[in-house]
């Protein structure tokens, strides 16, 4: 007990002393934080100003981003498509500027020698901001205006009186070859986010991460750095060839310049496209269309003039855009307006392909068992089918016809007794093997949902199977058409289409290759061979309805197309030609649209005016890919191939009149040899059997348009085959058009359910 009561008082004594100590040291540190505290309000009474414009001249210049460099676009030779280039923004802090009033002037004096900046602007900015620290007075300017500036602080005269003035660094998208590819390529916008095409589709690939510098002062109150470097973009390399695709914009341009403000004001055409594909993998080698825009300028209005009006609610009028009628539009319009300009028609917009999806018939009725390809047909000029007369091309009749004649003629009857055959379902099912109605997920922002523009099984009546059957009814796009088509001639292989072929590094690292990616077999290898050799009729047979997209020297294969827009009746037409080179291997495939061309109504359905391009493109595209001629020149083509080489170096010029009665060279309706198709084809005479009747070529040639025209009817029609050209291809049984063929609107598809 004794012992427990000492250590306790010894416990209560060491308490009492530490309570007197701390007491003491609290006393010391509170007269410490005392004496600190009235030096820090002398400090800031003296110096707190300098001390301000120390720190803040330390985050706003030593602390600041370094931006990353958006990596480049490269066409498959390497040239530059794309490119960032480093710019210079000018930045003035009146803060440091102000700090002698002896700089004002001098600084002042400097920048408007150096940039040309307003002097009266900066001094009243001055004046009203005395204390801002980040002022642009110039933005993206070249090194060179930057590195004078800098020349001229580095005077020893001049320079010391030149304060406030700093730069910082930025990048700016250019296009070194302006409007080329300008729809596949898009663009960006202020703050480096791609818009439209592969800008956008692979914003995050090109797109890097921005850097930092950081500044600090040491324990010796010396800056110190620290640096974390940008990481640029990847560059993406194209298979796009832009030679070929100098070409291709080379025939859209000439064609829109001989046919606009023809018939009515405006371009040559609604639009105008073309695709380049190679056949085997996929690969896009050139996609235009017209009308097209500078990258480096994309909000120049002037590429408006022309372009069919867009209303409200973005639906095309009948007047067609002037430099007056752009100029009363508020911006709202304007960029609904150049929305349009911009977008990609080869993958954005729809339409009913025509008598191209033919082919597509035919190889599904084979590959099915349906027919087996050796089957005929009589045509009488028309099929009646329910409460409708379904019109061929040749109202006058083309007889007993083989499947293979029923292609190279394009006869709608032959394809309507082939799509009965084959049946609504499987029908349906090839369509989607074909990848109708699907997206191709090709690598391009913007591509098109075409989900509830075909029909189902639900849906599909017969009217309807005996229009989709030569390509009216349903809706598709270009890069479907072509993609599904390559498969019908290269043994059934189903590529996805691409543009880019390799994704690299700022130094030249591959970081991907974008190899070509098989996704199914659509036909077999021998229904492919029976394609091909229908295909081939259609350039090279008698009777073939394409012969005018045959480039000299070479054999190639192919469909035309001639599709009546919607509503029936209005007597507007979208006419194609797709085909391939050479006839005997398939290497690449062409794809041209005419969307509308402005021409007289009544010669509007004449597939020649995409023919006539495709021709001029090969001629040109085949020698440069090291295709070799394979056929033997006549002198009339090796004096077209002379006179082209000689245009190749002088300006180009107009060599047809617009109206279709003038050809290549000059002749009166050179056409007329070659054959042409309305809604489904040209033919000259009829196989043996059948009703055919030749009547037409007893009419007589109107000399303003260059057709034969029929007296009772008033219709024209090609002079070689007997093609009507233009009037609706169906009637109802009262004689009226319309009423049937409308592209479904709502087929109750899955919008999600697109690409493979």
């Amino acid at each position: 007990m004794s012992g427990r009561t000492k250590k306790n008082e010894r416990g209560n004594k060491f308490t009492t002393r530490m309570q007197k100590k701390l007491l003491v040291l609290y006393l010391l540190v509170l007269a410490a934080f005392g004496v600190l505290s009235a030096r820090l309000i002398l400090i800031n009474r003296d110096n707190g100003d300098d001390y301000k414009r120390q720190v803040l001249s330390q985050q706003e210049y030593d602390s600041v981003t370094i931006p990353f460099k958006r990596g480049d676009i490269l066409d498959a030779n390497g040239t530059i498509l794309a490119i960032s280039n480093k710019v210079y923004n000018v930045i003035l802090d009146t803060r440091v500027l102000l700090d002698d009033e002896a700089n004002v002037e001098p600084t002042i004096n400097a920048l408007h020698t150096v940039f040309g900046i307003d002097m009266s602007e900066v001094r009243d900015y001055i004046a009203a901001h005395p204390t801002s620290a980040y002022y642009v007075l110039a933005k993206r300017l070249s090194y060179d205006k930057v590195e004078e500036f800098k020349e001229l602080q580095k005077d020893e005269k001049v320079g010391s009186k030149i304060k406030g003035v700093w730069f910082e660094d930025e990048y700016k998208r250019e296009y070194p070859n302006g409007s080329l590819a300008s729809d596949v390529i898009g663009f960006t916008r202020s703050d480096n986010a791609g818009l439209y095409g592969l800008e956008e589709y692979y914003n995050d690939i090109l797109c890097g991460k921005n850097g930092r510098e950081y500044g600090y002062l040491n324990n010796d109150s010396n800056l110190e750095r620290t640096t974390i470097p940008a990481k640029d973009g990847y560059n993406i390399q194209l298979s796009l060839d832009a030679n070929i695709q100098s070409i291709v914009q080379k025939y859209l341009e000439e064609f829109n310049e001989e046919y606009k403000d023809n018939f009515h004001p405006g371009y040559g055409a609604e639009n105008v496209g073309c695709i380049i594909m190679e056949v085997n993998t996929g690969k896009i080698l050139a996609m235009g269309s017209y009308p097209t825009f500078d990258l480096n300028d994309t909000r120049n209005t002037s590429n408006l003039i022309g372009m069919r009006e867009l209303d409200e609610k973005g639906k095309k009028t009948g007047e067609y855009l002037t430099e007056e009628m752009i100029a009363a539009m508020d911006d709202e319009a304007v960029y609904r307006h150049l929305n349009a300009l911009w977008k990609n028609y080869c993958i954005v917009d729809t339409y009913e392909p025509g008598s191209v999806a033919k082919p597509f018939t035919v190889a599904a009725a084979i590959e099915s068992g349906a027919i087996t390809g050796s089957e005929s047909y009589n045509c009488e000029g028309s099929l009646k089918v329910g409460d409708y007369n379904i019109k061929c091309h040749n109202r006058y009749g083309d007889g007993m016809l083989t499947v293979a004649e029923g292609v190279e003629r394009s006869c709608n009857v032959v394809l309507m007794n082939i799509a009965f055959q084959l049946g609504r379902d499987k029908f349906v099912d090839y369509q989607h093997l074909f990848n109708f109605g699907l997206k191709t997920n090709i690598d391009l922002a913007g591509e098109s949902r075409t989900a509830k523009l075909v029909y189902n099984k639900d849906n599909l009546r017969q009217t309807e199977l005996a229009t989709c059957s030569f390509g009216q009814g349903f809706n598709a796009s270009m890069i479907q058409m072509i993609t599904g088509f390559c498969s019908l001639i290269n043994g059934g292989y189903y590529y996805e289409p691409h543009v880019a072929s390799k994704i690299t590094t700022s130094d030249g690292a591959t970081v991907e290759n974008i190899e070509p990616r098989l996704l199914k077999q659509t036909v077999s290898q021998s229904t492919s061979e029976k394609i091909r050799e229908y295909c081939n009729l259609v350039v090279t047979g008698e009777n073939g309805t394409g012969s005018t997209a045959r480039p000299a020297g070479y054999m190639i294969g192919g469909k035309t197309g001639t599709a009546e827009t919607f509503p029936r009746g209005n007597n507007e037409y979208v006419v194609s030609f797709m085909g391939y080179a050479p006839a005997d291997d398939p290497q690449i495939a062409i794809y041209v649209v005419v969307d509308r061309p402005n021409v007289a109504p009544q010669i509007m359905a004449d597939a020649k005016y995409a023919t006539r391009i495709v021709k001029k493109i090969l001629t040109e595209t085949l020698p440069y890919l090291g295709i070799f001629q394979t056929e033997e020149l006549s002198d009339k083509e090796r004096e077209e191939l002379k006179e082209l080489e000689q245009q190749l170096t002088i300006p180009q010029g107009s060599q047809e009149d617009g109206q279709g009665a003038e050809g290549e060279n000059g002749e009166e309706n050179p056409d007329a040899t070659e054959g042409e198709e309305e809604n489904g084809t040209e033919t000259e005479e009829g196989s043996e059997g059948g009703t055919h009747t030749d009547i037409w070529k007893t009419f007589p040639l109107d000399p303003e348009t260059g057709y034969l025209k029929d007296p009772e009817t008033g219709d024209l029609v090609d002079p070689q085959t007997g093609a009507v050209i233009g009037g609706s291809y169906i009637e109802n049984n009262d004689g009226s058009t319309g009423g049937i063929g409308e592209p479904p609107q709502d087929n109750g598809g899955d919008d999600d359910d697109f690409g493979l």
